[in-house]
């Protein structure tokens, strides 16, 4: 059984994915560029490594969570690479969301050092990975699957099975990522229009909360509208990216993505315009900077701007 874990990656979901893998006696050996990660790696009950390559070293099972396919390479193949010192017949799970065909290819490379890959990007945030409870879409081989499925048990509610071949769970993830994307800049949109309207913004969002036009990210995203508290649980660059990838796949299969290219220009103007470490919720800025309004200063009882 999968007792030593390697894991790179500590920031708001690696932490808690961390931390979880702690409590249930696995032996964690964490990596971090950020030394206040770290710490709290070892205050968690884990053991802070200097590099990938000392993660890696011993671990049945190496988990990855960092933001792009460059850092998946770097932490994999660059200086003091995970791979390196991983140890024949371990298994990787890169659970970033990356661009499918780049995770076929990884798991080629890995395979040809003797190692095994699980394609299993993660979803449900910083809240439910600090739980244990995040939905992860995993595909790989028999073997990846058995030296990941203690682990997954440990930080996930729902472990979606999707088959042998890499990359269907990074396309599954992307396809949730289109549609996360969409709905929070949709969303952005929606209520930017209600408060230009005159309409509470307030009232305006607990109405269709309740109503057929709302969903999931418009109840989860609104609120941190309405508050102006755009803390970062999920930033406007992580958009920026994860639609690039929907784009740049629909691009190789020739499939068109209007709603997506638009919801991609709009995370693009909140980065452009110094949001890209907010929240993703701030892409609300955008509309409010071309409405000349506030809509937290409204849902606030302030005045609105006259025209």
């Amino acid at each position: 059984m999968t007792r030593n874990i390697g894991f790179i990656g500590l920031g708001a979901m690696g932490a808690g994915m961390a931390r979880n893998l702690a409590a249930r006696s696995f032996a964690v050996r964490g990596f971090d560029v950020s030394a206040a990660a770290l710490a709290r790696l070892e205050a968690d009950g884990g053991t802070a490594a200097a590099s990938p390559a000392d993660a890696a070293a011993g671990a049945d099972l190496l988990m990855l969570v960092v933001a792009t396919a460059d850092q998946v390479e770097a932490v994999l193949f660059g200086r003091d690479g995970a791979v390196a010192s991983l140890p024949a017949g371990a298994t990787v799970a890169v659970h970033s969301t990356v661009p499918p065909d780049f995770v076929r290819a990884l798991a080629d490379r890995l395979a040809d050092g003797g190692h095994h890959l699980l394609d299993a990007p993660i979803s449900g945030g910083a809240a439910r990975a600090a739980d244990g409870e995040l939905a992860v879409m995993a595909s790989g081989g028999a073997e990846a699957f058995a030296a990941a499925d203690p682990a997954l048990e440990a930080v996930a509610a729902q472990v979606y099975r999707l088959g042998a071949a890499a990359g269907l769970g990074s396309t599954v993830k992307m396809i949730n990522q289109h549609l996360a994307g969409v709905h929070i800049a949709a969303a952005a949109e929606a209520i930017a229009l209600g408060t230009r309207a005159g309409a509470d913004p307030r009232v305006l969002y607990q109405i269709i909360a309740n109503s057929a036009g709302g969903s999931w990210m418009f109840v989860n995203r609104v609120p941190h509208m309405l508050d102006d508290d755009f803390t970062p649980l999920s930033a406007v660059e992580i958009f920026v990216k994860d639609l690039g990838i929907v784009l740049d796949s629909g691009r190789g299969l020739r499939f068109p993505l209007p709603l997506a290219a638009a919801a991609h220009q709009q995370f693009l103007a909140a980065a452009a315009a110094g949001h890209g470490r907010l929240d993703d919720a701030a892409v609300i800025k955008v509309y409010e900077q071309l409405a000349g309004i506030s809509v937290a200063g409204v849902a606030a009882g302030k005045a609105p701007e006259s025209d």
